[in-house]
């Protein structure tokens, strides 16, 4: 569909049962579907370029980038000596990889996504995503299972794992990759010091019970220590969750009391180009990003849940009880 035929046509995004996200739509680039997902590349009014899987909003041009730097840079910062090797599962934008490579002491990436059709799009429709990221050296691009890949890697492999995975929705391609033996496996890949963070779904005050608290228990069950974060993302219309897993506490800060300014430190002797190299992420928004407020914390205190094989925890069915279109 061209952009002459999208003139007041407007994309409607279902954020659960009784709510809906509507964003004008000023162009279609790709539309399709792989073996795992729809997949749509579109231009919104107020978000730019936009992948969208399964009709939801996953990543934009204009916020991607608070979503990918909280992601990346706190995870790689908190490394005592500086990532040498790290294994992404999922990113298929290829955002998370670009944010990553930033770091002088990466000597090398490896991304596994399961969905090359994907893939493939966001590097036509959506190159500044990646910026060149997959073009390095450094890195290197595997179509196949995030956790098959991870399974036959040796121990002690990586320093940083980062999980950009697909919410865990029933019937996903992603939610047998938020369980207790999962991150088990997860932490016999990373070495002594090394750091484990994945996205954790929606973490704002009216929805922060769905994964994003049984996520944070399942993770404290494997590791020694185990931090929350989260960020708004306002094309999510919501606040979004990480959770941070470090092997060795007693080798790596503390995410929760290191202090502004050695966070910044950090940047400008990790990071090419120092801090004018972010444009969202520093010491100080590093300070609200792992303070959380008060509902949230509580919540997570009386959790109880644990992901396993026999117990998955489903993000709730965000699809409108309507017949609507999702283009209107």
């Amino acid at each position: 569909m061209s952009q002459e035929n999208t003139r007041n046509k407007w994309f409607v995004d279902p954020i659960n049962a009784d709510l809906i996200h509507v964003s004008s739509l000023k162009s279609i680039h790709y539309t399709g579907k792989s073996e795992f997902q729809d997949i749509e590349v579109v231009t919104l009014g107020s978000f730019g370029h936009s992948l969208i899987l399964d009709n939801r909003i996953q990543s934009t041009e204009k916020d991607e980038v608070c979503y990918h730097e909280s992601l990346v840079h706190p995870t790689l910062l908190l490394h005592p000596t500086g990532a040498k090797r790290v294994f992404i599962g999922g990113g298929g934008e290829g955002a998370t990889s670009r944010e990553v490579l930033k770091h002088k002491t990466v000597e090398k990436v490896v991304m596994v996504d399961i969905d090359r059709i994907c893939v493939e799009m966001c590097r036509k429709y959506m190159p500044k995503h990646s910026n060149g990221a997959f073009e390095d050296a450094r890195h290197e691009l595997i179509i196949d299972d995030a956790k098959k890949q991870l399974e036959e890697s040796p121990d002690a492999s990586y320093d940083v794992i980062i999980l950009d995975l697909a919410d865990p929705v029933d019937g996903g391609p992603c939610y047998q990759l938020y369980t207790d033996s999962f991150y088990e496996m997860c932490r016999s890949k990373l070495t002594k010091d090394g750091v484990l963070i994945t996205q954790s779904g929606p973490c704002g005050h009216l929805s922060a019970h769905e994964v994003f608290s049984p996520i944070h228990v399942t993770l404290k069950k494997v590791f020694p220590s185990t931090f929350m974060s989260s960020t708004l993302i306002l094309s999510f219309m919501d606040d979004y969750g990480y959770n941070t897993a470090l092997n060795n506490p007693e080798g790596t800060i503390d995410p929760m009391s290191v202090s502004a300014e050695e966070i910044d430190r950090r940047i400008e002797e990790r990071i090419e180009g120092g801090a004018s190299a972010l444009h969202w992420y520093d010491g100080i928004t590093h300070q609200r990003l792992f303070h959380l407020p008060k509902s949230i914390r509580q919540l997570c205190a009386r959790e109880d849940r644990v992901i396993t094989k026999d117990n998955y925890v489903f993000m709730v069915d965000s699809q409108t009880p309507m017949d609507a279109p999702l283009i209107l």
